[in-house]
């Protein structure tokens, strides 16, 4: 069974960045969906600041919403 310091926690800059462009997101779409200074974004990638478990757990539901969506457009 997983600790509750694992089951939150973050990812590394290259997931963030694989979550974004799987999402076709840049970092400032992410930012303003996250309501996120984009100079905390630039800490999270290229600095010491670590990514939190809440960033990845936010992608996460991105992408399943991108996912469910799909199930319900209208066929072309």
């Amino acid at each position: 069974m997983k600790s509750e310091k694992e089951e939150v926690a973050g990812m590394t800059p290259e997931e963030f960045d694989a979550a974004l462009k799987q999402l076709g997101w840049k970092p400032v779409d992410f930012c303003r969906l996250a309501d996120v200074h984009r100079n905390t974004v630039s800490r999270w990638v290229n600095g010491p600041v670590p990514i939190p478990g809440w960033a990845n757990r936010f992608l996460a539901m991105a992408q399943e919403i991108k996912r469910l969506s799909k199930l319900i457009e209208p066929q072309k």
